[in-house]
């Protein structure tokens, strides 16, 4: 395949995650349950506070193009985000996938949910032969320059962190497992909890600079309808004292 200049739009000439068949030997770690709840709470408590919503783009287990020179090349992170991009394209569709030369911009953070077969190339530890693509690793480290690149594994809720400096990925030293970033003024660590009937398990969230967790839009409506709750116990109990007796919303005729 060859790219024309300038080149052509990514949805006419790359395939798109639907092209691919749902059982391909050479697709090891197929998304189970966790890998599609964990980048669903990373995606709904992602909120910058110094970035614009639809200026922001998440997204999970999504075909990344990064070299024109070999543009079927691609990694697929379990969730990235992008900075500085609009959060649809053209500018109103969902991407079928993120193509790096057209974009023009860099994923900023890139986590990984570690499996047993992929764990040694997502962290760096294989080695491949010179007419094989690179490994995640390499891509994110030296021809993305991806500046955050988080790992965790599940099995053992360890999470490591790694920030770009000098050119080769430093681990950052993490302080009750949780890690800090200062340019999206979020952090990102371990919440003991049940999210979406998950059962009760560490799961990577995002907190903000108090160190509160951010709320997720389904615990959102929950303190909400608690907030209500409260406040009409205690317009009911106002009521009582004045010797009236509270009737709301059980009107009869």
């Amino acid at each position: 395949m060859y790219q024309t200049d300038p080149p052509r739009p990514a949805k006419e000439v790359l395939p798109t995650m639907y092209d691919l068949p749902s059982e391909n030997p050479q697709e090891p770690g197929l998304p189970d349950e966790f890998h599609i709840f964990q980048p669903q709470l990373l995606r709904e408590t992602f909120l910058p506070p110094n970035y614009l919503e639809d200026q922001v783009f998440v997204a999970s287990d999504l075909n990344l193009y990064y070299d024109v020179r070999h543009p079927l090349w691609y990694k697929r992170p379990d969730w990235f985000t992008v900075l500085d991009v609009p959060k649809l394209y053209e500018p109103q569709e969902l991407r079928l996938s993120y193509v790096i030369w057209q974009e023009g911009v860099n994923p900023f953070v890139v986590v990984e949910l570690l499996s047993p077969g992929t764990e040694k190339e997502d962290l760096g530890q294989t080695l491949r032969d010179v007419d094989q693509p690179p490994t995640k690793w390499e891509v994110y480290e030296r021809i993305l320059r991806v500046p955050y690149y988080i790992v965790f594994n599940r099995y053992t809720n360890q999470l490591r962190a790694f920030q770009l400096q000098g050119g080769n990925y430093t681990e950052l030293e993490l302080r009750q497992a949780r890690v800090w970033i200062d340019d999206i003024k979020l952090g990102l660590g371990l919440w003991q909890g049940v999210y979406n009937k998950g059962g009760e398990r560490q799961w990577l969230r995002w907190y903000d600079a108090l160190g509160n967790w951010i709320v997720t839009p389904e615990e959102r409506e929950r303190q909400i309808a608690e907030r209500e709750r409260r406040r009409a116990e205690r317009l009911a109990e106002q009521l009582r004292t004045l010797g009236v007796k509270p009737d709301f919303g059980n009107d009869e005729e």
